[in-house]
Parts: structure tokens; C-alpha cells; sequence
């Protein structure tokens, strides 16, 4: 079993960036397919990133692509999310996930291991 603690986050204006870290105790990163999601108020839980074990796949949800980066250093055992020229619609809490499963997973269901979660707020 991992146990994934967050960090980062905060308040920004419109158009700066951010990074948040996902760092995993117990068992290694590595053995896990990793991915961020986030969940505004009022609305469901929705994907942002994700990326496979050993960190050569990653998926990204339409809205943040080209925009958002994730990246794994796994001799660190951590999860990172850059996100520059953020959006007032990028606010939301972020949580990062891990998953016993091969690839790069949407669904949070797939997901077995979450963190705490971190608030992002992007003023305009």
C-alpha cells in the first residue's frame, strides 16, 4: 500500500503558474501508474492527467493540454502537476491518485490511492 501526501498549490492570478508535488511513502512510486484530478464546487470529480509507471505515457484532459504538465521522478518517489497560464476555471481542489494498474487510467475509479488534495485558485 502508498500513501501519497500533496503539496503546492495556492492563489494566483490568471496567467501564472503553478506546480504541485505528490510525494508516495510505504511502497515505491514506480510500481504504480500515477494521474491528477481535480473537482471544482458544485461539479463531480473530472481527469486532468495521467501518466505510466516508469513516466513515458501521459494522457491529458482536452481542457489543459498544452497548458498543464505531468511528470514523475521516481528515484524521488514523487508526483508532480506544472501548470502554467492558468484559468479562473482551473480553480478547484487537486488530488493526486495512484493505481495498481498498467498505462495511463481517466476513470478515477481505476484509482485506488489518493491524496489529501490541494486547493488551487486562480483569480481573474
Amino acid at each position: 500500500q502508498v500513501q501519497l501526501v500533496q503539496s503546492g498549490g495556492g492563489l494566483v492570478q490568471a496567467g501564472g503558474s503553478l506546480r504541485l508535488s505528490c510525494a508516495a511513502s510505504g511502497r515505491t512510486v514506480m510500481n504504480y501508474a500515477m494521474g491528477w484530478f481535480r473537482q471544482a464546487p458544485g461539479k463531480e470529480r473530472e481527469f486532468v492527467a495521467a501518466i505510466n509507471r516508469i513516466g513515458i505515457s501521459t494522457t491529458y484532459a482536452d481542457v489543459v493540454k498544452g497548458r498543464f504538465t505531468i511528470s514523475r521522478d521516481n528515484a524521488k518517489n514523487t508526483l508532480f502537476l506544472q501548470m502554467n497560464n492558468l484559468k479562473p476555471e482551473d480553480t478547484a481542489v487537486y488530488s493526486c491518485a495512484a493505481s495498481d494498474l498498467s498505462g495511463t487510467m481517466v476513470l478515477s475509479t481505476l484509482y485506488a490511492y489518493w491524496g489529501q488534495g490541494t486547493q488551487v485558485t486562480v483569480s481573474s
